[in-house]
């Protein structure tokens, strides 16, 4: 969808835009079954995964291959802004993928 690909490819105002119109937060890609949220989170996308948050994705979404959250993806790439905001804001420390 073209949330999925401005999430992942970091295009901010794309997403604001595709938000405002009603983009569907919860798409999910065909090959990795990851959401936007996953997608940005992924690829250090801060400010888009704050967006994505603020406008209500689901935090604890995970991907159809092996199960990885938005946090665990954030994490194994060591982005630490958004490992810190996505706990903040009520990831689970503690899931498994």
């Amino acid at each position: 969808t073209p949330l999925l690909w401005a999430a992942l490819s970091g295009h901010v105002t794309i997403v604001k835009l595709l938000l405002q119109e009603g983009a569907n937060l919860e798409s999910k890609d065909k090959i990795c079954g990851q959401t936007p949220l996953a997608w940005a989170a992924e690829k250090g996308h801060k400010i888009i995964v704050q967006l994505l948050l603020e406008d209500g994705t689901d935090i604890k979404s995970m991907d159809k291959e092996i199960g990885q959250t938005p946090l665990s993806l954030a994490s194994e790439n060591r982005y630490g802004a958004i490992i810190k905001l996505l706990l903040e804001k009520g990831a689970d420390p503690k899931s498994k993928d």
